[in-house]
């Protein structure tokens, strides 16, 4: 089954995607994964790739889609794949299109703008270990302070509240336009209340996949 999961940064795409790949056996690609890889290659694409990242130009629709095209063609995509960051725009998904690249179904985590900044505004982080805590719905023991070394937390600059309401402008303006994209095409569009728990919003994926 060839997955796209798309919603609001924050709204749960990644822990989603881990679960998915992990239950259906299907690898999820990342296209900044594949940039990384075919940019070390010494192949011409890789060349032309590394041309891109080094100047700070963003890589063209086309080469994104060349790679992603190689990639799906290998061994482990043969039960299906899950895209995860891409496409993020019309242009994208219209590249995507002409590559003929089949999609079964397309999952739209959806979630209020209010409950995304209060989400990534909550949490806090203990930087040496990755230990993550959030204010409200899983606070460490003593305010402030990692359970364990009892070292402090900090917030993350992308989790401050104008930091996260500058990446939904572009969500808004680049993403959440594929919504309608999809729906509008005939694509298998699915809406999932991603505002619920974890395993309310994991089961609700499952459904959908068996």
């Amino acid at each position: 089954m060839n997955l796209i999961l798309l919603g609001m940064p924050g709204a749960g795409k990644g822990t989603q995607a881990e679960i998915i790949e992990r239950e259906n056996k299907i690898p999820q690609i990342s296209t900044g994964a594949i940039l990384r890889e075919v940019g070390q290659s010494n192949t011409p694409l890789g060349e032309k790739v590394q041309e891109f990242l080094s100047s700070g130009k963003l890589v063209p629709n086309e080469i994104i889609v060349e790679m992603l095209v190689d990639r799906i063609s290998r061994e482990d995509c043969k039960e299906g794949f899950l895209l995860d960051g891409f496409p993020r725009n019309i242009d994208q998904g219209i590249a995507l299109d002409d590559a003929k690249v089949s999609i079964d179904k397309v999952i739209f985590l959806k979630i209020s703008e209010d409950e995304i900044i209060q989400r990534m505004s909550g949490r806090r982080v203990h930087l040496p270990s990755g230990r993550t805590y959030h204010i409200k719905n899983n606070p460490p023991k003593i305010d402030g302070c990692d359970d364990i070394t009892g070292e402090a937390l900090i917030q993350r600059e992308d989790d401050n509240p104008e930091v996260i309401k500058k990446r939904l402008e572009v969500y808004y303006e680049e993403t959440e336009p594929l919504l309608n994209f999809y729906k509008t095409k005939g694509q298998d569009f699915h809406e999932i209340d991603a505002s619920r728990t974890l395993d309310e919003v994991r089961t609700d994926i499952g459904k959908l996949l068996t």
